[in-house]
């Protein structure tokens, strides 16, 4: 009898330390919170085919699901105040704002909702999902970087985040003004790189 116990001893414990394993990896899994005042929303766009414009967004906000025991069930749902727009020139900026690019009195938000995790790696992965500008909804795929641990700041609050971006042509959005220039081309160019650094809170 007694070395039955053995026996059946030895075939319990694995299984316990493999639920013990799973429960501390379930721990891990949280909803955050993007924090606005550590985060940017950055893009840039080439200018009559010579340079760079950049810009960012001012007004972000969202939630993150992230579990690093799971990274394929990450979810993401973000919007961005169009209004908000900064290229540090206070003519383009409202230029920007106008019917003629975001039309930002009709479309207020830009949005992002994830779908699906795909391409999943340690330093990595592909985010999926619907992003939408001037009221165009087109599927997107960010590639994210992966989320370290989370840190405390000097108030408690529990803290990560990541860099991800993506790039897409703004005439499948419906922001197509553009205007020709001498020897050929255009003033901007169509594809725009997206380019995000979001701290992100933990809920309590």
């Amino acid at each position: 009898m007694h070395g039955t116990n053995q026996v059946l001893m030895s075939f319990l414990r694995p299984l316990a330390l493999l639920g013990l394993l799973a429960s501390s990896s379930s721990a891990f899994a949280a909803t955050y919170d993007v924090d606005p005042s550590h985060s940017r929303v950055g893009f840039s766009v080439t200018h009559m085919m010579v340079s760079t414009v950049r810009g960012e967004f001012g007004t972000v906000a969202g939630t993150v699901d992230w579990d690093p025991a799971n990274v394929a069930a990450t979810k993401v749902n973000a919007t961005v105040g169009v209004v908000s727009v900064d290229t540090r020139d206070a003519k383009r900026d409202e230029h920007l704002r106008s019917a003629d690019f975001f039309d930002a009195s009709k479309f207020a938000e830009m949005k992002f909702v994830s779908k699906s995790v795909k391409n999943i790696t340690p330093e990595g992965f592909d985010l999926v999902g619907d992003l939408t500008i001037r009221g165009v909804t087109k599927e997107t795929t960010f590639k994210v970087k992966t989320l370290p641990g989370d840190r405390k700041d000097p108030w408690g609050n529990m803290k990560t985040g990541t860099r991800a971006t993506a790039t897409i042509n703004r005439q499948d959005f419906g922001v197509k003004w553009n205007t020709a220039i001498d020897g050929g081309g255009y003033i901007v160019g169509d594809e725009v790189a997206i380019e995000l650094d979001v701290e992100l809170a933990r809920k309590k």
